[in-house]
């Protein structure tokens, strides 16, 4: 059998619609098939990473119809780096939510894996598609995955928070399709390499309507101030697994699609500093939401946007450095964040609270969790020799090197701001009295630890030894600056 890119999409999507069979077959299929699958685009990341090193870029195109006219799927050392990244958390987070609520009755179970299986397959979808039309769709199966699986416990607060998301995501849907309308009847085509091709021609009057349809509806997905209202409840009301996806895969492909279209498809003078303005007013409203915030799910939630906010100002400065560092951090937030995700859920799920006051003393209870957690957020803020350190670092310089002082002066005052808010949860977690009550009646299980043992072992080995994953994020952001290089492979390749 010949894996090719397709397969990355069709595996999960064909699982997620087998699902309901094979429970019929075997109760706990439910909970197996999707581990088994997603295992196996792991398999097929570092299969294609492979021959790219060899061969250079794939360009698969479907049903016999070559690029432009037919819908190809493309697989760079950028989108192959991302499309790793979200096959390889996805996984993870699969074995960490393994019978994480024994409690789940096989509907319920059946229902969520299905979601889940969807979600990812769109997200990678998003990532590899060399069409704008067919970004559009992807993006649509992970928002319907994404406002069910906000919804999925049936509270009144998941239910306002699914609306919440539906409305906003609803909203979107129609910017994106009304930019791709006005780039299709300007260029004649849907293929994003032709499109940038053709962009010079297109009235600079056109380009800019377009691209503020386009920045509206992907600002939204990318969780960019002022469109991620949503964002915050549905992090904190979504199943605990699923939070950890939102972060680490749905963010990722949220970021990637707006980036895709900045940088390739439009030439419109500004909008990298339309980037770095909306990243830096992302980043410091949603940390000084963060510092806040009582209830620990929401502190998690608009963390992760203030670390968009800070990805976004990084492609906005637009040298090759701080592309190289937004692509490390946003590889560092996805790491890290899903373990502070999964160590936060097992502290809600032994307090049935979820605020922070609750976790005074939990160490005592939770010792293995408290460390992960404590691990995530020595790192998230940028403390060396954890790996988020590398990523702030290289952003730093990046603004250094531009004279951007300004940038520098706020990207610090945040990390201040983080370094408040992250230390009195761990002072909460290892210095406050402890709270009396039972011992910890849900100790993560061995499929749990190992989940976050890797992520906490990335944290530590990366940050010791960067180099060990520095040239493939170089090569992505190679691949990305190099537009002229992908319009011509994806114009000329054939299968």
């Amino acid at each position: 059998m010949v894996i090719t890119p397709v397969h990355y999409i069709v595996a999960p999507l064909i699982a997620a619609f087998a699902i309901p069979l094979l429970t019929k077959i075997h109760k706990d299929a439910a909970r197996i098939v999707p581990g088994i699958v997603l295992f196996y685009n792991v398999v097929i990341s570092f299969f294609l990473m492979n021959h790219i090193a060899e061969h250079g870029m794939i360009s698969e195109t479907l049903a016999g119809w070559e690029a432009p006219w037919g819908i190809n799927l493309v697989v760079t050392p950028f989108t192959g780096f991302l499309a790793t990244m979200v096959s390889i958390l996805g996984f993870i987070i699969w074995l960490y939510g393994y019978r994480f609520k024994r409690t789940l009755k096989g509907g319920e179970v059946k229902f969520y894996e299905i979601l889940q299986m969807m979600m990812i397959a769109g997200s990678i979808g998003i990532i590899i598609t060399g069409d704008i039309f067919n970004m559009f769709v992807f993006i649509e199966i992970v928002g319907i995955s994404a406002f069910s699986l906000t919804a999925f416990y049936r509270s009144r607060d998941g239910a306002e928070a699914g609306f919440k998301y539906l409305l906003i995501g609803g909203f979107a849907s129609a910017f994106l399709l009304l930019g791709i309308l006005i780039i299709y009847t300007q260029t004649g085509t849907l293929n994003m390499a032709q499109i940038a091709e053709r962009m010079p021609e297109v009235p600079q009057q056109m380009k800019i309507i377009a691209l503020v349809f386009f920045l509206v509806a992907l600002g939204i997905e990318a969780e960019m101030f002022p469109l991620n209202g949503w964002a915050p409840d549905a992090y904190s009301q979504a199943p605990s697994p699923t939070s950890a996806t939102f972060a680490a895969v749905v963010s990722v492909a949220g970021v990637y699609a707006l980036i895709r279209v900045v940088f390739t498809m439009f030439d419109v003078e500004g909008v990298n500093n339309y980037l770095m303005v909306m990243g830096f007013v992302t980043m410091l409203i949603a940390e000084i939401a963060a510092i806040s915030q009582k209830n620990l799910k929401r502190m998690l939630a608009y963390s992760s946007i203030g670390q968009v906010g800070l990805i976004l100002i990084s492609f906005g400065i637009g040298s090759n450095l701080a592309v190289f560092g937004a692509l490390f951090l946003m590889l560092n937030h996805s790491v890290i964040k899903s373990l502070l995700f999964m160590a936060g859920s097992y502290f809600i799920y032994n307090t049935d609270d979820k605020r922070i006051t609750a976790l005074n003393g939990i160490h005592k209870k939770l010792p293995i969790v408290s460390f992960f957690f404590a691990l995530g957020s020595l790192a998230i803020i940028g403390f060396p020799p954890f790996s988020g350190f590398w990523s702030k670092f290289y952003i730093l310089i990046s603004a250094a090197n531009e004279k951007y002082i300004f940038l520098i002066i706020g990207i610090l005052l945040v990390t201040i701001i983080e370094l408040t808010y992250y230390l009195r949860v761990v002072g909460r977690i290892y210095f406050a009295k402890e709270e009396e009550g039972e011992p910890a009646s849900h100790r993560p299980s061995i499929n749990a630890l190992v989940a976050m043992s890797s992520l906490a072992l990335f944290i530590i080995v990366i940050g010791v030894y960067p180099d060990l994953i520095m040239p493939h994020i170089q090569n992505a952001a190679d691949a990305l600056l190099d537009k002229t290089n992908y319009i011509q492979q994806i114009l000329s390749v054939k299968n």
